[in-house]
Order: structure tokens, then sequence, then C-alpha cells
């Protein structure tokens, strides 16, 4: 016969999160389901998500407005009967679990918004047998799941060890009171115990599922014992955790009330020295310090306030760390410069090749230097040029050459100007700049100080970090430079600042008035040769371990690694390419395989693969509107063809290949000059409006811009006009005037190498550009012919195969046009 549910004892009531509002006897009237001659049951079934019940607990659930779950549990409140509830199986996903419980509603609380919170109770478990559906409501089919066992010693023993940890876990906890272990204690059902233990502890949702499915109680017992220890474990460990750091906390409370004892005695006996070691360590270090006037007397003074200052306060901390700061700051501390033009001219063409300009600047910085001026002024240096140029490295050569101290600061993406002047005091973890934590780390006031990446700066709504440097990079101003944390002027002035940069356009032109601006060309095919001759091969041997082996590079064999597989005004790449070859080799060495002791051109694609980059070579015929233009990149010089078609149409300008606005205005500004020469020319009258001129420049993927290629495209577009060829072997580059003048371009050096390489026989350059070929190799001019030119018609004289008059055969197009017949006006179709 089945057993009823036994009285509800609010005691037992330990899950329960919202007050309980009704009269609590409405559970005494709600009876467990009677089973069939078939012992089964049916009742409505509610699908339960994150919460497991269990029998004899209680548990509140929050139910959305028009919900099926709500309908479900306020039927069953309204008929005081009871439904079953099932939890998802959390090993196989859309499958529920076959166990479930009987559950009592003993109270409905609606909500404002319609939704409502329902009071739960477990009643008992019960095994699922079917599923079904009926009025668009689930309902199951069950069996009450029985617990057969008998009282056995194992039983006995179990729920003795579970009540002893049980009790043990509620008086070191202390999250649970002595009533609790008493109802437990009362119950001497193994079953019953064990769920109502479970009830009452913090236990993960899938080890709660475990414990639900299971039927026997003594098992269930077995399976909580574990998990009582684990959580006595956990209290002793926390315990033992809190004990010491609570011992910590009471020596060190006790430390500083003798402190403050012993400074209170300390100013009773006048003594000058405080007895705390930290504050006795910069008492110290002040005395024996070299600090200017201001910087003591402030040091002095925050001194002061920490001895007053309880040690444990938090301004404390900042006290002490502001003037840890001053004395850790160099004030006077300097090395002596090492003044020796010749010791500095052997250490810097030790380390680079080329870079004229720089090594003389340098150079006559230090002959200035030398001299022992009366007034005297650091220079401010900015080093422009592609990357891979040796811009950083030459900082470090002259701090070698100088016997200065290197330090160096990136300004990539800085973008808050307090990460220059640092931040002010009152915030907490305040700390000074870069300028002066970088000062701190050189420990001298005059080393080579390095600003790299200026042009990468950027602002925002912190302020911008380029306007803070314009104090720092001011010799009128950097003698007393404004931290905002040291709140002290602070002398840079002897210090040497270099700058560097990829683009002198990116810097602020305020910054750069500061600057003495120094242009690092890109290196060319002779400059890279000797490079890597120099420095990159025996770098590259020492760093694969080949140092010891005869490995020789042929020139025909570099040039195809610069040629076909880099494309850079450095040498970075470069350096990577010959160090891939390089690790080939050592490869073999390690295999022990013979290595080869020279690397030949033919050899070049066996180590690093198909070429990559191609060059643009002279074209070999002389052809009617292709003339050659000459471009700077920043990787180097190139030539660049340029295609112009004269073609039936409308007088439409077409220009295309990812052109620019200002060579677009060189292309229009090149045809106004033709049509100005139309008659000397002997153009056809009205051949401009009869046809179109179409300007292409290949490799259309890559952008192209600036008013160099002027002459270039006069000369193509008179060349398609006039149906005259351009010569094959002649390259040119210069901006143009409406009246045909030729103006001088930049870029000058890289332009007449590329076209050197490209085998060009002669350059069109502008009269005014005449000085820009004093760098360039004396070697080239045997075989590249350089012409000046001031005006168009010299371009054209040199540049055409034939005189410029108009050579083709003209033939007006034939007129679309036909009579209307209202009005007997011609009414031609427009081109859109």
């Amino acid at each position: 016969m089945e057993e009823d549910f036994p009285p509800f004892k609010p005691d037992m009531d330990i899950r329960l999160k919202l007050p309980i509002l009704a009269d609590m006897s409405h559970l005494h009237e709600v009876k467990n389901r009677k089973p069939g001659a078939d012992s089964l049951m049916k009742a409505p079934l509610l699908f339960i998500n994150d919460t497991v019940l269990f029998p004899y607990a209680m548990t509140t659930l929050h139910f959305e407005k028009g919900s099926g779950a709500l309908d479900i549990v306020a039927k069953a409140f309204e008929s005081n009967t009871t439904f079953f509830g099932i939890s998802p199986d959390p090993l196989e996903k859309d499958s529920y679990l076959a166990i479930g419980v009987e559950i009592a509603v003993g109270q409905i609380v609606p909500e404002d918004d319609g939704s409502a919170s329902g009071l739960l109770q477990g009643r008992r478990r019960v095994h699922i047998q079917e599923i079904l559906v009926e009025n668009d409501m689930p309902y199951a089919t069950a069996v009450v799941a029985r617990d057969n066992s008998r009282k056995s010693r194992e039983a006995t023993a179990l729920t003795n060890l579970v009540l002893k940890a049980y009790a043990q876990f509620i008086e070191e906890s202390g999250e649970l009171s002595d009533d609790i272990l008493n109802l437990a204690k009362n119950i001497d059902n193994p079953s019953q115990l064990a769920d109502f233990i479970t009830s009452t502890l913090e236990i993960p949702y899938k080890t709660r599922l475990d414990l639900l499915v299971e039927i026997k109680g003594t098992e269930r017992l077995r399976m909580l014992l574990p998990i009582l220890m684990e959580k006595l474990q956990l209290l002793s460990l926390e315990a033992e955790i809190q004990s010491q750091v609570q011992g910590e906390m009471d020596q060190s409370h006790r430390e500083a009330y003798l402190q403050e004892q012993l400074n209170q005695i300390q100013k009773q006996l006048g003594e000058s020295k405080s007895v705390d070691p930290d504050i006795r360590n910069l008492e110290d270090l002040l005395e024996t310090k070299p600090l200017g006037r201001e910087a003591r007397e402030t040091a002095q003074k925050e001194l002061g306030r920490l001895k007053t200052t309880p040690s444990l306060s938090p301004e404390s901390g900042m006290i002490q760390t502001y003037v840890r700061w001053i004395l850790d700051l160099p004030w006077i501390e300097k090395t002596t410069d090492n003044l020796s033009i010749l010791h500095a001219e052997e250490i810097l063409n030790k380390n680079h090749y080329g870079l004229k300009k720089a090594k003389d600047r340098i150079l006559e910085y230090l002959a200035v230097h030398s001299l022992i001026p009366k007034r005297s002024r650091q220079p401010i240096l900015c080093f422009v040029g592609a990357p891979g140029t040796g811009k950083t490295s030459l900082g470090q050569s002259i701090a070698e050459a100088m016997e200065r101290k290197f330090v160096r600061v990136s300004l990539g993406g800085v973008h808050d100007e307090a990460e220059i002047r640092g931040h002010r005091r009152t915030y907490i973890g305040a700390l000074p700049g870069r300028i002066l934590q970088t000062m701190k780390k050189a420990g001298v006031i005059n080393p080579v100080f390095m600003l790299d990446e200026v042009d990468k700066l950027s602002s925002d709504f912190q302020g911008d970090p380029a306007a803070a440097l314009l104090e720092v990079l001011d010799p009128e101003q950097n003698f007393a430079f404004q931290d905002h944390y040291l709140d002290i002027p602070y002398d840079l002035s002897s210090t040497l600042f270099i700058t560097t940069a990829n683009s002198a356009a990116a810097i602020p032109p305020a910054l750069l008035d500061r600057m003495e601006l120094i242009e690092f060309p890109g290196y060319i095919q002779e400059d890279k040769l000797e490079i890597s001759r120099q420095f990159l091969i025996p770098e590259q041997l020492l760093q694969n371990g080949l140092d010891e082996e005869p490995i020789f590079f042929t020139d025909a064999a570099l040039i195809r690694v610069i040629e076909a597989y880099t494309y850079e005004a450095g040498v970075r790449n470069l350096e990577r390419e010959i160090g891939a070859i390089l690790r080939k080799i050592a490869r073999l060495k390690s295999e022990g395989k013979p290595i080869p002791t020279r690397v030949d051109e033919e050899d070049i694609q066996g180590y690093l693969g198909p070429q990559e980059f191609f060059q643009q070579n002279a074209e070999l015929v002389d052809e009617i509107g292709l003339a050659t233009a000459m471009a700077w990149t920043e990787s180097s010089g190139e030539i660049m063809p340029i295609e112009v078609l004269a073609i039936p149409g409308k007088s439409n300008l077409q220009i295309t290949g990812q052109i620019g606005e200002i060579m677009q205005e060189s292309a229009q500004a090149a045809l106004s000059y033709l049509k100005s020469r139309a008659e000397l020319f002997q153009i056809p009258e009205g051949f401009f409006e009869e046809y179109d001129v179409h300007i292409h420049v290949p490799e259309g993927a890559i952008p192209k811009d600036g008013p160099s290629a002027g002459i270039t495209l006069a000369t193509a577009i008179t060349s398609a006009v006039l149906g005259v060829p351009v010569r094959h072997d002649v390259a040119m580059t210069g901006e143009i005037t409406l009246r045909g003048r030729v103006l001088p371009v930049g870029g000058v050096r890289e332009k007449v190498l590329a076209a050197y390489r490209a085998g060009i026989k002669k350059v069109l350059l502008p009269r005014k550009n005449e000085k820009d070929l004093e760098e360039l190799p004396a070697r080239i001019f045997d075989t590249l012919k350089i012409v000046f030119v001031e005006h168009m018609d010299e371009v054209l004289a040199e540049s055409l195969s034939n005189p410029p008059v108009f050579a083709k055969p003209h033939k007006a197009p034939k007129s679309k046009s036909r009579k209307t017949a209202q009005t007997g006006t011609d009414e031609s179709p427009k081109v859109i």
C-alpha cells in the first residue's frame, strides 16, 4: 500500500529564496497521486532546466506570462493536485532523464508584469514511462520509484559517517543552523536523509542530477560522503590561509604601532634621522646624491612630509615613490665626450657604408665641440628615409663614436600627451613620462637620445604628444623641461636628440621646424653590393654558424638576389634572403653533406625559389604614342611607360591606370600645350574636335601621382597626335607648364639610376636639377647621356625620332547627323 507524504515542516524549507505569502497548511491538502491497477500514474509534465528539486525539499521557480509551464502550475494549485517534473539529460542532446519528481504547489505569487513565482515542493521520485500531449499540454505516465533496500549494518555505518561529516561541516562553515543538524539526526530513513542533506548543500548541477537519478538511499549516502569530505578539506585550507593572512596583518599593525612610537620618541629626543629603514635610506641617498638647488629643496620638503605621515597611509607610498624618482634621476652626472674626429670617422665608416651627409654633420658637430665655444647648443637631428636604410643603427654608432650612452624611445602609436610629460601626482599610479623614464635608464644627462618613428605619432582627446615634444626638441626651452609628475625643471640641454622618420610630410610643421633634417636616400644597387660584402654576409655567416667556412657570393649572384627577390630602399629583406641561402647551406653541413664554397647566379633559384620581382626594361623599338617616364618610389626608382592613343571621338580626354589628381592635371596641361602648338606642328584644323585622346599608365593596380611625368605625357600625346614615333632609348622626367616650360622635380638620383639599370641611353632632365647629379657614381655617365632641358620644344627635339610635324593621313570621320522634320536643325547623338 502506498505511503502518504509526511506532514510538511516549515523548518525543512532551507532552499526557499522568495517570501512565502500563503498559509502553509495548503500543502497538507495536496495528496500524492494514487497508482492505478497497472501501477501507472498520469499527470501533467513540467520540463525543469538548471534546477534540481529533490523529495522532501522546496524551491521557488519563476514562470513567464502566458507560458505553458505557468498553466501547469496554476491548474495544479487550483485543483490541489500534483504534477511530474523532469530535467534534461546532460549527456544526450534533446533527451530527458527517466527519473523525475512528483511535485506539489504551495503558493503562486503574481508579479506586476503578468509573470508569477511558484513555491514548489518535491514529493517522491517517479520513473517516467511515456510522454504524450493532450490538448496542447504535455503529460506523462509514471510509476513510483521505490527504494527497496533494507536496513543493514553497512547502511547504519554510512549514515553515521555522513552525519558526522555533516555535523563537522555545519560547525566549521557556519552556513547552516544547528536546527538543521537536529532535523537530520531525527531522520532514520537513509533515502530521506540523503535527499535532505543534498538539498542543503551547494553542489554542482550535474552532480545533483546524478544524486536525483540514484534510487537507492545507501548509494546516495555513499556519493554524499566524498562531497562532504572535499568541502571539509576546502574549509580547512581556507581557515589555514585566513589564519596566515591574519597573522601577517597583526604583525604589520604591530610594527606600524611600534614604528609610530619610535617616531614620537625620536621627536622628543630631537634626533634628525628617521628610524624607518626606507626613510633612512632616502635620507642617506639625499646626502650623497648630487642635485640641483631646486631638486634638493623639493626632496627635503617631501621627506619632511613623509616623516609626519603614518606609514600605513596611501600618501606615504606616493611620497616615497616621488622622492625616489628625484634621487634616481641624473641631475649632474655625465660622460666625457671623445672629441677625436679621426676616431669618430673610423667608427662611422666601420659600421656604415655611404650616408655621407649624416656622417659629415656629426663630424662637424664634434669639430665645433672640440673648440669649446662660449655658447654651445646641442643639435636636434632628424633622420628621414625609407625603412632599412640605417637610421637607428647610425644613432648607435654616433653614441659609440662619442663614447656616450645610447637610449631609444619608440614613438610609434603614442597618442597621449602624458606619455611624454607624465601624469600629475594627484592620480593613483602616476609616473613620469617616457622622456624622464629613459633619462633614468641612461643614468647621465648627456646621452644620445633617439626618438624613433616620430612621424607615427597620433593624437586624440587625451592630447597631442607632438605638441609636448616641442619643448623637448627646442634648444631654447629644453634646459628647463617640465614633466607633470616631477614638477621640477629638468635640464635636457646636454642631451643629443636624434629623431627618425620614414616621411617628413607626416611630421607636424612646428615640430619639423625645430629639427635639422638629414635625408637618407635609398641604397642603389652598387651600394647594396658593398653593404652585402662588408656587413650582411659576414653577419649572416656568424649567425648561421658558418663563419669558419670559406663561402663566397659572386657579384652576379648578389645582383640576382637584389633585382629578383627584393624590392626595397634599404637592405633588411636583402639580409633576410642572404640568411635564407646560408640556412640551407647550414642544413647541408649539419646533415654531413658537402657544402658549396661559392654561390653563383644560377644557384639562386635553387635556394630561394622562383623569381618574385621583375625589373622594367627599356622598349626595343620606337613606337608612336609610347614614351618612357621615370618615377620615384619609397624603395627605389623605376621607369614607367606611358601609352597614348588618338582615336575618332568627340574631343574627350580619358585617363586610366589609377592616376592621382596631380598627374591628371599634368595630362590636361600637356594636352593644352599641344593644342597651343597645333599650327606650328601642322595639325589639321578641327582635329581635336573629331578625336579623343586616351592616356593609360600600365600596372593599374599601383597608384601613381605627382607632376614629374608632365613632359613624358606631353611627348606621348604629341607622338600619338602627330604620328611620329618616340625613341625607345630615351627616358625623361619634369613638370610641364601651359607655356611648355620644364620645371624641376625630386628623386632625380633614384630615377637616373633606374634608367641606367633598365638600359636607357639618354635621360632628359630639367635644367634646374643639374645639381642633383653630384651624388651619382661617375661610371654611369660612360653609357648614359644626360640632357638638360628648359622647354618642351627641346624635349621633343631630343625624344622624337622625326621632327614634330603632323605625319599621319587625316580623314574626318563621316557625320552621323540627320535633319529633323520639325526644325531642320542637326541632331547628333550624345556621348555619355
